[in-house]
């Protein structure tokens, strides 16, 4: 691309063919949904056939009750038999206690009269009791209107000592000479059968079926102790008003049925949620395997997408933000896609990206030679004043005899100098810097007689790294000139350099002294004058020097307090020899 070449043509495709192919996905997806609200829809079918299945169960269960009824009544006109063919009570209890011997459900057969008293009773050999104080198993009104048998509600018997079972009575009135005033006879029947089948009895995956009367009493429940403990609750009484039958409830299903020839009621529950869903995922199944059949049609379209348009924009995409990140360096080439549009753009790219990095490199020289140029400009401006005022200190004291302090002051010059010059180099090491520091304070010291203190806090091991030389000086000269110099006391000033607890990789570099601060308007106008009061070398020159040379996260922060002080913080790199860039 720098030499003007365009990359060789490769056939493509236009963006228009793969915007058709999309607009078919979109369409294939659309059939998709639609499939699946017909699924939702037909779950009404579905719940149909879950009362349907319910009905079904239901019936089958009054017919085995009904039977079992049947199988009573069977009985107890074999019993009536029985009392024809005794001449005595006592050969008709014989006969009886062997018949309950065999027969598991019947708990009792008693012979009541007229006015209820029991002219004889056979239990399963427990003993009867003399005066029960009320006998449950026998109900006149019932027995008398009954023209053909008697079925009670369901009760717990009371006629033997120690025993309470759960009964239903079946009756019938009898007449025969052998009990003289004529009679009922009864059997008293458990549901150990009956409710064996019933509870296996399945209505849906967790459906269940009960017994009732024509009143809603239970006659039989599989969690028959749930209920009478009060810890669920089947609302008998209003199943009992709905009619033979399916009825739907919130989310249940009843199902009716009345048992031939007697007012007991089979009542099946299952539950609208549970036969919705299982049908529901039967459907699913057959439509997913006609979702799977447009599965592979989508897939082979997004493959087609996904190679054409996909791919090659996000490799532009990634191209970009590589760029966008380091731009300086970035090399590319555009890829050769099938999509004449894609190709165009990233052709277009590809010569940006070239001119973009021609003109960053011609900046960099520029600035380069700007930051060679500001850097003599910089090292030229030593305060004359400061020269002449430090010259006649040492004549002053060369008059007076004191010819060691007048030396170690020359010394001290001669170090400023010598390390302001530096051979020419922009960075030197920071332990230099900090001795440069050292000879100005020496000369400012003389200067500025019992005036102010100085001391350094710098962590061993790092003055080999480099630093901008002429950093520290201007600082120390901003605290005496707007600071110290402002003191009636003895003044203080702290040099330290630490490493930044914030990131282990920055030197933190703080001068701080206890004069008479600055307020914000004053530190912000330190922060922006190029040269300082004296025409020396400004705060400001020397944050810009820093953020020109290592980026605008480094440079110079000042804070300040009226009466209390000022702390001027200098955050540089560390970088050494071997990594400083030519």
């Amino acid at each position: 691309m720098r030499n003007g070449k365009r990359p060789r043509k490769h056939p493509t495709v236009r963006l228009r063919t793969i915007t058709i192919l999309s607009v078919t996905l979109a369409l294939l997806v659309s059939v998709s949904v639609c499939i699946a609200v017909f699924a939702s829809v037909y779950s009404k079918t579905v719940l149909r056939d879950a009362q349907v299945n319910a009905e079904q169960a239901v019936e089958q269960t009054a017919t085995a009750v009904g039977n079992s009824l049947d199988g009573m009544k069977a009985k107890l006109t074999a019993i009536s038999g029985v009392v024809r063919e005794c001449a005595t009570a006592e050969e008709f209890s014989a006969r009886i206690a062997a018949l309950t011997a065999v027969e598991r459900e019947i708990f009792a057969v008693t012979v009541y009269n007229r006015d209820g008293g029991i002219a004889v009773t056979v239990g399963s050999g427990d003993p009867r009791k003399e005066a029960p104080l009320r006998d449950l198993s026998f109900d006149r009104a019932l027995f008398e209107a009954a023209s053909d048998f008697a079925l009670s509600a369901p009760h717990v018997q009371t006629l033997f000592e120690g025993v309470y079972p759960w009964v239903v009575t079946l009756a019938v009135r009898t007449e025969e000479p052998v009990f003289s005033t004529g009679a009922y006879i009864a059997i008293d029947f458990g549901f150990s059968e009956l409710a064996e089948y019933i509870d296996k009895v399945g209505v849906g995956r967790h459906g269940y079926c009960y017994l009732i009367d024509s009143a809603g009493i239970s006659v039989y429940h599989p969690q028959q102790q749930l209920i009478f403990s009060g810890l669920r609750d089947e609302n008998t009484e209003y199943i009992a008003t709905l009619s033979d039958g399916t009825h739907t409830e919130r989310n249940r299903i009843y199902t009716v049925r009345t048992v031939a020839d007697s007012d007991w009621r089979v009542v099946g529950v299952s539950f609208t949620d549970e036969v919705a869903v299982e049908r529901r995922t039967q459907i699913l199944g057959s439509v997913s395997v006609s979702l799977g059949c447009t599965a592979v049609i989508l897939c082979a379209v997004l493959l087609v997408y996904s190679r054409f348009v996909n791919r090659p924009v996000r490799e532009l995409a990634g191209a970009m933000e590589r760029f966008e990140a380091a731009a300086d360096s970035f090399r590319y080439t555009a890829p050769p896609t099938a999509v004449t549009e894609l190709q165009t753009l990233s052709d277009s790219f590809g010569h940006l990206t070239a001119r973009v990095r021609d003109l960053m490199e011609e900046i960099r020289r520029e600035e380069t030679e700007l930051r060679k140029t500001e850097l003599k400009a910089l090292q030229a401006q030593i305060n004359p004043h400061f020269l002449y005022n430090t010259l006649d200190s040492v004549q002053w004291m060369c008059e007076r005899g004191k010819t060691e302090d007048a030396a170690r002051m020359v010394r001290a010059l001669a170090k400023l100098f010598r390390i302001s010059i530096s051979r020419g180099h922009e960075l030197i090491p920071l332990s230099d810097e900090l001795e440069h520091a050292r000879s100005y304070l020496v000369i400012q010291s003389f200067r500025y007689r019992d005036q102010f203190s100085y001391r350094f806090d710098v962590d061993e091991g790092l003055g080999h790294y480099l630093c901008n030389k002429i950093t520290i000086q201007p600082l120390i000269e901003n605290a005496i000139y707007h600071g110290i110099d402002r003191m009636v006391d003895e003044g203080e000033i702290i040099i330290s350099v630490h490493e930044a607890a914030d990131n282990p990789n920055d030197i933190l570099i703080t001068v701080s002294d206890n004069g008479v601060g600055m307020t914000p308007e004053q530190c912000r106008k330190i922060l922006q004058k190029a040269r300082s009061d004296s025409g020396g070398i400004g705060v400001k020159n020397v944050n810009d020097r820093l953020k020109i040379r290592f980026g605008e996260r480094f440079g110079i922060t000042l804070k300040s307090e009226q009466d209390v002080g000022t702390v001027v913080t200098v955050r540089i790199p560390k970088i050494t020899d071997e990594e400083e860039q030519p």
